[in-house]
């Protein structure tokens, strides 16, 4: 309002002091008042006009003004155009970004190998430390004024060493003997001391040796690689609603788990190469669920190298993409960590296959979870080891109530799976915490998948096709008569 009265104070003040002078004017004299209201009729349409002059002046000015911006705006685009290498420039600067970032995880996991070994060889050092040396023991000589007695080690008895040439020594008898008198007595003659074997170490049973890494990285390639599935069971009723994807390699005549063969397979760079195979695999059983009218749903827990190989998440959205039907019977499983670390290139492909795939969390280190970042992030489970939840000993696990946990994450939209239940002992108290869903050698131990479901094309493994009518078959009229009494 003052705003308005500041610009138009001028026009206000000439409107009131109009009324004030017209007013009388006009009652008292007609024809002056008649000529004063035209007078100012003139005045108001000069200062109209003179005020659409300015404004259309303004007007030519900012119409200058955007032509010269236009053409500063055209000459920007063709310089642009004649100079493409701006364009690679960028191209280049996001991939050295990229690379940048994979490097970065590479540097991280070296150092946790580098800290693994360094924690083995300081542990080997312990151990040689801990082992007995032996130490040569020496008996002394008996004195020749009494009779010699034998001495008590815990080694294995040496043979006799003969005594020198005399007159032989008579073995004492088991009883006792009236001792002869003092004149009697004849000295004994020195014995000389005989070494006396050193005491062996314990014998610590042989480890297994693990098979060289050329053996491992060759099974990989060739034939070794299996799935497993372990199913998903609900609680109480212990009914299977979704099953995991475990990969097991097969080296000849064993059957290693990943945390033997794994880490070899980091050190060669052939983690994303395992997810890629085993994700394939994964769809594959999906795909044959879904074709058997099952809801179950297939969990494959990713490694955190592959989140950090150029393009690994997006040939995974092409494979989604490519197998139809897919949308919630495939769980894609991402550590604690790894959800916690992500970066924007990251957060945005896994952004992108929200509705196409499911998330979950696994590997936790601790039971902090934020419900709602997680679920704004598409997750939709979260796999926590029953050994956390029932006896969290942790110190760092004390001001956590692990019975409102459950609680906490439904009310966000996640449900907790347990892992490793491996005692019977365990369910009813997983059943006390509200847990719904578990997951154990208790309820069922991983099986391997036929290899006739991983090795069946699409068009087999497909949605199952509706059945075809029976033909009406005539029936006896006396059947007719029987059903309707």
């Amino acid at each position: 309002m003052l705003r308005f009265l500041g610009r138009h104070a001028s026009l206000l003040a000439f409107g009131v002091v109009a009324a004030v002078v017209l007013g009388p004017l006009t009652v008292f004299w007609p024809g002056a008042g008649a000529l004063a209201v035209a007078l100012l009729g003139a005045l108001g349409a000069l200062a109209a006009h003179a005020r659409a002059t300015a404004l259309r002046v303004r007007c030519d000015v900012l119409s200058r003004e955007i032509d010269a911006l236009s053409k500063r705006l055209l000459r920007a685009e063709a310089l642009a155009a004649a100079q493409p290498e701006q364009a690679g420039l960028t191209a280049e600067v996001s991939d050295l970004g990229v690379e940048i970032g994979l490097l970065s995880g590479i540097v991280r996991d070296l150092t946790a190998v580098v800290g693994a070994q360094d924690a083995e060889v300081a542990r080997l050092k312990a151990a040689v430390a801990r082992a007995p040396v032996p130490v040569p023991v020496t008996v002394p000589m008996a004195a020749p004024t009494t009779t010699p007695v034998p001495a008590v080690v815990s080694a294995p008895a040496s043979p006799p060493v003969p005594a020198p040439a005399g007159p032989p020594v008579a073995p004492r008898p088991v009883l006792a003997e009236p001792a002869p008198p003092l004149a009697a007595r004849t000295p004994a003659p020195p014995l000389p001391t005989a070494p006396v074997r050193p005491v062996p170490p314990r014998a610590i049973p042989p480890r297994p040796e693990p098979l060289p890494e050329a053996a491992l990285i060759a099974a990989f390639e060739g034939e070794g690689l299996e799935v497993h599935l372990q199913p998903v069971v609900t609680l109480p009723q212990r009914k299977v609603v979704a099953y995991e994807a475990l990969a097991r390699l097969r080296a000849g005549a064993e059957l290693l788990a990943p945390e033997d063969f794994l880490p070899v397979l980091e050190r060669h760079g052939r983690t994303t190469e395992l997810d890629r195979r085993m994700l394939q695999r994964a769809a594959t059983v999906a795909r044959h669920l879904a074709g058997r009218g099952s809801e179950a749903s297939v969990t494959y827990g990713l490694s955190p190298l592959s989140l950090y190989e150029p393009g690994f998440l997006r040939w995974f959205a092409r494979l989604v993409d490519e197998e139809s039907g897919l949308a919630g019977r495939l769980v894609l499983a991402l550590p604690q960590a790894s959800w916690r670390s992500l970066d924007a290139e990251q957060a945005s492909a896994l952004a992108g296959l929200r509705g196409k795939v499911g998330f979950a969390l696994d590997r936790p280190q601790d039971l902090r979870f934020d419900g709602v970042a997680l679920a704004r992030a598409g997750v939709g489970q979260v796999k926590v080891p029953a050994g956390l939840l029932l006896r969290p000993e942790r110190p760092d696990l004390a001001d956590i109530a692990v019975e409102d946990l459950v609680t906490a994450l439904a009310r966000a939209g996640i449900r907790l799976v347990a892992q490793a239940v491996e005692a019977e002992g365990d369910v009813p108290d997983l059943i006390d915490l509200d847990v719904a869903l578990a997951q154990g050698s208790v309820f069922a131990a991983p099986r391997p998948v036929r290899a006739d479901v991983l090795a069946a094309p699409p068009s087999e493994a497909g949605p199952p096709q509706p059945p075809e009518p029976e033909p009406p078959q005539r029936r006896p009229f006396r059947s007719f008569l029987r059903r309707a009494s």
